[in-house]
């Protein structure tokens, strides 16, 4: 019974660590172009190791920022603003 239960939390904290935000509704044809949105996040510092699109309609960076600290940060593709982020510390 107790394994059971330590799984059952491993697993409750695996999925909310995975768990990926919805960006937007909109339609494809009003997001800003992949490319567009490489060369904003790599004018504002960012150097990208994955840059790819979400089920949730996110455009996704792992990568580093302009200080050089590992990040995981998924944007709207519509008008490019963060919408969640991990730094690392």
């Amino acid at each position: 019974m107790k394994y059971l239960l330590i799984s059952l939390a491993l697993s409750s904290f695996a999925g909310a660590a995975l768990a990926e935000p919805t960006c937007t509704q909109e339609p494809k044809d009003k997001w800003m172009a992949e490319a567009a949105m490489q060369k904003k996040l790599a004018d504002e510092g960012y150097k990208t190791k994955v840059f790819k699109t979400t089920k949730g309609n996110c455009y996704e960076l792992y990568g580093w920022n302009k200080d050089g600290k590992k990040v995981e940060i998924y944007f709207n593709p519509v008008d490019g603003q963060p919408v969640k982020q991990r730094i690392e510390k």
